[in-house]
């Protein structure tokens, strides 16, 4: 539990400072703006999920290679694994970069988006795609310093790029009144100060830099060896497919949102920030159990990950029971930190209080899913995103439609029928060793 908690803390409150970025332009975008620029940020949420995650994912897989080559102290393996995973990363973001740019207008019109709020949307998040290499290689390198058990860099790096944030979002949007395009780009370019500072770390990393032309283990790596590709691409795509099938699901739900006008898509949008933040503190936990059991796993200590595994779920439980009394006990407080309008707040309370209930079933979702991808299985949490479509599909189509706590309903059912089924898949595999 010490190992677990001393690695959680630092990865905890560095996807925290990361969530400032997203906090930080909703409130100045809300309060500076309007609650419509807010509402055009929330609208293009889903697609950031779907596009960014799907990216972003793709790294996230690569690290349980990273993970197992360290476990299992092969470090010219890991050499090149990190090799390939960046000219991987780097052309996979160029190409997505240039297909979202050409079809953003189109996505928007598919989700009907409010004509009120189409032009803003379109705008913010066309600077975000266009940074799409920056976010990816950041999340590349701070999922290389993660998979080896660093995880104060990343906080540091995020820190100052939330400060970076913060000062800009100012300087951009409240100062030269650049609107939704300053929070764009403002946190574009934090994304870029984070990775220099991972870089500059990972440049210091004797493991992945001590190089030795006179021992062929420690020789220079110049380009990827093929296999290790198709190795890289064999983990990595089942998680980015994961992710962007999740956010599918999201589209799903935000499509509903759309329809019931832009108070309610601004209250979704504030509940979802909020649902964003909150969930960090588990994801923070699933991503210590991911590196914990990728090590181990590679280690070949399997008593190890059961114990690993069994105490991520009762730090889960712990870090959590404050989260979901705050969404459920003061859902109108918090809302009034990015909006004012007393409608939208009042939209806001019926809606956070079913996600704080939920929000344990969510926690052991993540715990079983990292454990799963820790383990070297990436597709069985890839069909539980398909599991998660289903669900908000079904219960969106049911219920989404005639209420917004249907709406609510419908996010968290996802979360617990693909709890249920990693969770089975989870024990499975552990049978097996």
């Amino acid at each position: 539990m010490k190992q677990i908690v001393m690695f959680f803390l630092p990865l905890l409150f560095g996807n925290l400072f990361q969530q400032v970025y997203s906090l930080v332009d909703s409130i100045i975008v809300g309060k500076g703006i309007g609650d419509k620029a807010l509402a055009a940020v929330g609208a293009s949420g889903t697609l950031n999920f779907l596009i960014l995650g799907f990216v972003v994912g793709l790294t996230r897989g690569f690290g349980i290679t990273f993970s197992q080559s360290f476990g299992k102290e092969d470090s010219r393996l890991l050499r090149g694994y990190v090799l390939a995973a960046q000219y991987i990363s780097t052309i996979m973001s160029v190409l997505f970069t240039l297909l979202c740019l050409m079809t953003l207008k189109s996505m928007l019109e598919f989700l009907k988006t409010p004509s009120d709020i189409f032009s803003d949307a379109y705008n913010y998040f066309a600077v975000i795609l266009a940074g799409i290499t920056i976010t990816v290689l950041n999340n590349l390198a701070i999922t290389i310093l993660q998979s080896l058990g660093d995880s104060k860099t990343p906080l540091s790096a995020m820190i100052i790029s939330s400060i970076t944030n913060i000062i800009l979002d100012v300087f951009l949007v409240m100062g030269l009144h650049f609107g939704v395009i300053g929070a764009a780009v403002a946190t574009v370019i934090a994304q870029a100060v984070s990775y220099i500072f991972c870089r500059m770390r990972i440049n210091k990393v004797p493991i992945l830099n001590d190089e030795n032309p006179k021992d062929k283990s420690k020789s220079p790596l110049v380009f990827p060896q093929f296999s290790l590709c198709i190795d890289l691409l064999r983990i990595g795509l089942p998680v980015a497919f994961m992710n962007s099938v999740t956010a599918a699901g999201g589209m799903i739900l935000q499509y509903f949102v759309n329809l019931m006008g832009s108070a309610y898509v601004a209250a979704y949008s504030v509940c979802m920030k909020f649902a964003g933040l909150f969930e960090q503190f588990g994801i923070s936990v699933g991503l210590s159990i991911l590196t914990f059991v990728g090590q181990n796993k590679g280690a070949g200590k399997y008593s190890r990950i059961r114990i690993g595994v069994r105490q991520g779920l009762v730090l889960s439980i712990i870090v959590n029971v404050p989260l979901a009394l705050i969404q459920i006990v003061t859902p109108e407080i918090i809302s009034k930190i990015m909006i004012s309008d007393s409608v939208t707040i009042g939209y806001c309370a019926e809606f956070m209080p079913i996600l704080g209930i939920s929000l344990f079933a969510l926690g052991g979702l993540f715990v079983f899913r990292y454990a799963v991808q820790g383990l070297g299985n990436t597709m069985i949490p890839m069909f539980s995103g398909f599991l998660e479509v289903a669900m908000r599909l079904g219960f969106g189509f049911t219920l989404g439609r005639l209420s917004f706590r249907g709406i609510a309903i419908s996010e968290v059912s996802a979360w617990i029928g693909a709890f249920i089924m990693l969770a089975l898949t989870y024990f499975i595999l552990m049978k097996k060793n």
